[in-house]
């Protein structure tokens, strides 16, 4: 009873806390993020820079990071890009032991006149604020970031690897910083982003993958943090990952419930398409928002590029839930046409194979590593991407 009586002490004293915190993060005395404010150390020592051929995803860095750290009382801090640094963190800081982090997957390229873009950076923001709400970090305003990036991207803009399929990672990331092993909210945290350049994602050419239909494990459930992009979500596919790949598949198509309802692939949004045999018409499709998927930016531009490109008369586009069960039966029919995965790393990623409990589900593809809407696709976004085509102001230019 003595036990219980303290738990619930405890448990009470945290949620004063957090309702005290509220009380006060709705007060105007704290700080904006404000990218006028901005303090910049350049390095004295810069890096060399590797050819292009011999990049590795994620592995080499540039010259430089931006910081802004965050105080509950005062707000906002002065953001700081300084030379690439270690962090130095108590350890009992708190994304250490409840996952107080979140972070963005974006890309800068060069286009031909040699000026640094970045592509649909608002959604990125848009997403980041979502998700810092969702584990109760502070947010922030999305341009003025978008300003501090550019700011980055000018300063390190060497690093920036021209040609096509190149490009710069960037990875905007914010972490609860409190020393403390209290389960509360976050009275301080940490705003920083990292670049490293990138070479295309298919080394050895755009290729189709294999994929392991998985129900064993789920990477999201309703009510849950699928849409977030929290590091939390990563770590529990890693083990499914690697159990497909020693059965000879690249990567997991998620499956939720006893239906078999397709969510995702991998780390990124998946699409079929479908052929009505009775109309010829074709339907492209993938899983509605419903808390379980991923908001992906990929995902989203492709939907408006399809409905605004592809002829009505001939194609479909669809939000909704389809299963496994679908996508094996329109196989057997001749009625599957393509597939294939989207995200900020590929961009596309043609799928041409699923296994399914001892069973392979092979999927066209029709221009021999990828479908011809797979391709299509690809080249669409990479015209805006690299400024070779202007659409809605999805392509920013670093300034």
């Amino acid at each position: 009873m003595r036990r219980q009586i303290v738990r619930m002490e405890y448990m009470k004293g945290a949620v004063l806390m957090s309702l005290s915190f509220y009380r006060f993060n709705s007060s105007h005395t704290q700080s904006p993020l404000n990218a006028a404010n901005l303090v910049i150390e350049k390095t004295t020592n810069p890096k060399p820079k590797l050819p292009k051929d011999e990049l590795v995803f994620g592995k080499t860095f540039t010259d430089h990071m931006l910081e802004i750290e965050w105080d509950a009382k005062t707000g906002w801090g002065k953001p700081k890009i300084s030379p690439y640094h270690n962090l130095s963190l108590d350890p009992s800081t708190v994304v250490f032991h409840y996952a107080f982090e979140l972070f963005e997957g974006m890309k800068a390229y060069k286009d031909k006149s040699g000026s640094i873009r970045t592509f649909r950076g608002d959604k990125n923001m848009e997403r980041m604020n979502k998700s810092a709400e969702r584990i109760a970090l502070p947010q922030f305003s999305g341009e003025e970031l978008q300003k501090l990036i550019d700011q980055l991207l000018i300063l390190d803009k060497e690093f920036v690897p021209d040609g096509q399929g190149y490009s710069l990672y960037i990875r905007p990331t914010l972490i609860g910083t409190t020393a403390s092993l209290g389960v509360s909210t976050p009275d301080k945290a940490l705003l920083f982003v990292i670049a490293s350049p990138v070479g295309p994602y298919y080394s050895s050419g755009f290729k189709p993958v294999s994929l392991e239909a998985t129900d064993y494990a789920v990477r999201a459930w309703p009510g849950g943090v699928g849409d977030k992009k929290l590091g939390a979500n990563y770590a529990p596919c890693v083990l499914p990952q690697l159990q497909a790949s020693k059965r000879g598949f690249h990567q997991n198509l998620w499956l939720f419930g006893d239906e078999g309802y397709i969510t995702e692939v991998g780390t990124m949004n998946v699409f079929f398409v479908f052929q009505d045999p009775s109309t010829g018409k074709k339907e492209l499709v993938t899983a509605p928002l419903d808390g379980t998927i991923l908001e992906g930016v990929t995902r989203d531009s492709i939907l408006e590029l399809a409905r605004d490109r592809l002829p009505n008369d001939e194609w479909v586009v669809s939000e909704r839930k389809f299963t496994i069960h679908e996508v094996k039966d329109a196989a057997e029919k001749g009625n599957l046409v393509e597939a294939f995965g989207a995200g900020t790393a590929a961009v596309v990623s043609p799928i041409k194979n699923i296994g399914f409990r001892g069973e392979d589900i092979p999927v066209p593809v029709s221009l021999g590593n990828s479908g011809e809407l797979t391709s299509q696709v690809a080249e669409w976004i990479r015209k805006i991407q690299y400024g070779e085509e202007d659409y809605k102001n999805w392509s920013r230019v670093a300034k």
